[in-house]
Order: C-alpha cells, then sequence, then structure tokens
C-alpha cells in the first residue's frame, strides 16, 4: 500500500528509503510491531555503508501508528552506545498517547472522516487484544487513575494546548470515576512504546531533531502538538507544519494524484 509514497519520497529527496514490512495485529500481538521495527532499524544503521548511506544522517520516519513505532523507535535508540545516532525523526499525525482522549482536537474531529473517535480507541483496544465493548469508558478517561492523572497532567492536558486550537468547539472535560477493573485491562497503553508522549524526561533531552506533521480536522492534532511541546521544552529542534484544511490520512491519499486532490 505504501510502495508509491515510498518510492515519490526516495526520487524526491535524493534517499535511500527503507519500508518495513512489520507483522500485524491482532496475529501478532502487541509489542510485534515494534520490535520488528526497531530490530529493522538496528540492522540497517550497522549495514548501512553497505547500501551507500551515511551512518550518520539516518531518519526515521512514520504516519499515523507508524509515528506512534517511528516515535518509539527513536526513543529506544536514545542510550544505544553501539549505534550511530539518529539524525532525526519525522512524525507524520502521529498517535502518541492513551490518556486523554477528550483533548480539543479529540472533541473538534471526533466525527470527522477518515480517523473516528471511536476508531481510535477501538483500534487501540484491537492492538492490544482487548474487548472493544469497553470504548465509552475509556473515552471518558476511566482507565486512568488519579495518581497518573496527575503524573501526566504536566504533559497531556488541554492547558498545553495554544488558545488558537480551542476556539472550535472545546469544553473542559469533567472527572469520570475510575475504573479498577478497566485499568487492569488497559496497563499496556501506558507503556512509552503504545503511549510515546509519556516517556521520562530523560528520555525526551535526548531525542533527535524532529520534524511533526498535524492537520486541524484530525483527532490526532493535539498529540503533535503536546509531542511539539515536550521536545521544544527540552531544547529539542522541531520542525512543525501544520495543514490548516488537512484531515488524517491526507499524505497517504495524495500520492494517487490525479483520482483525488487537496488544496494542503
Amino acid at each position: 500500500a505504501y510502495e508509491r509514497m515510498c518510492c515519490f519520497l526516495a526520487r524526491n529527496s535524493n534517499s535511500v528509503v527503507v519500508s518495513v514490512g512489520y507483522r500485524l495485529a491482532p496475529e501478532h500481538p502487541y509489542p510485534t510491531q515494534f520490535k520488528d521495527c526497531l530490530a529493522a532499524t538496528v540492522h540497517f544503521m550497522r549495514a548501512a555503508r553497505d547500501h551507500g548511506v551515511d551512518p550518520s544522517r539516518i531518519a526515521v520516519c512514520g504516519d499515523s501508528s507508524g509515528g506512534t513505532l517511528a516515535a518509539a523507535v527513536a526513543q529506544a535508540l536514545v542510550n544505544r552506545r553501539d549505534l550511530p545516532k539518529l539524525r532525526a525523526q519525522i512524525l507524520i499525525y502521529p498517535f502518541l498517547q492513551a490518556v486523554d482522549f477528550n483533548l480539543p482536537s479529540y472533541q473538534q474531529n471526533k466525527g470527522v472522516p477518515i480517523l473516528l473517535k471511536e476508531h481510535i480507541i477501538a483500534y487501540g483496544l484491537k492492538y492490544i487484544n482487548k474487548d472493544v465493548s469497553d470504548i465509552d469508558m475509556i473515552s471518558k478517561g476511566c482507565h486512568v487513575p488519579e495518581d497518573l492523572q496527575q503524573k501526566y497532567q504536566k504533559w497531556v492536558s488541554a492547558d498545553c494546548i495554544p488558545h488558537e486550537f480551542k476556539t472550535r468547539g472545546y469544553k473542559p472535560s469533567t472527572t469520570q470515576p475510575f475504573s479498577e477493573e478497566l485499568h487492569a485491562l488497559m496497563k499496556l497503553v501506558f507503556e512509552p512504546v503504545f503511549s510515546p508522549l509519556l516517556a521520562e524526561d530523560s528520555v525526551i533531552a535526548h531525542l533527535p531533531e524532529t520534524f511533526i506533521l498535524t492537520c486541524e480536522f484530525d483527532v490526532l492534532r493535539d498529540d503533535g502538538l503536546l509531542y511539539k511541546k515536550r521536545l521544544k521544552d527540552h531544547g529539542i529542534k522541531v520542525t512543525w507544519c501544520h495543514l490548516k484544511e488537512g484531515f488524517h490520512g491526507i499524505i497517504f491519499l495524495t500520492i494517487y494524484g490525479g483520482l483525488l486532490a487537496f488544496r494542503s
């Protein structure tokens, strides 16, 4: 599905592009996908010169859940002393956290195609092989205990989103009752591999230069905005591109040129 995109990137950036055919859930449960991406990245970094690539100029890139994996791989490589440092990470409307599904972008774009709010939660549950019947409670935040809410408040909060992104129908959400049973089922989603935005400061502070693309009409917009803030707060150079008329999946769809065309 991504061959056209990879060829386009290779041609137009004069780069070697390696696409990882990682195994898919639910047949191969989480975190198989991360392990496959990390293994492929490590292998390529070690063999880069065999492909005519400068090992100091390697970047990881992904869109949507691929952005999650790219961010997780970049974090996993932070403390590796046996490999060259990543040159950059490129995150295209990435999914980065499963703590707050009531951020402004989730409220504003919950029914905007092609990625609805309920789809995000359902895909996440299937990814970790959990029952999708708990979507409503997870949507309300019932899976997050108070101690974690307080810990993550400084990283995942509407307070960290610039005011201009709250003007389109956002209302602060009220606290919902916590479910111990639901939390036990959902513990995996608080791991940085699943939610890279929840990584500790000691990891964030050593990430490479970053490019982040966000779209206005995308439930994941605020994940990108929050990660941008965290990175910049730690002195990481961030290039941010925001498509004011963009929506989730636009990069993938745009390569079909003649069939579909968008101003963004």
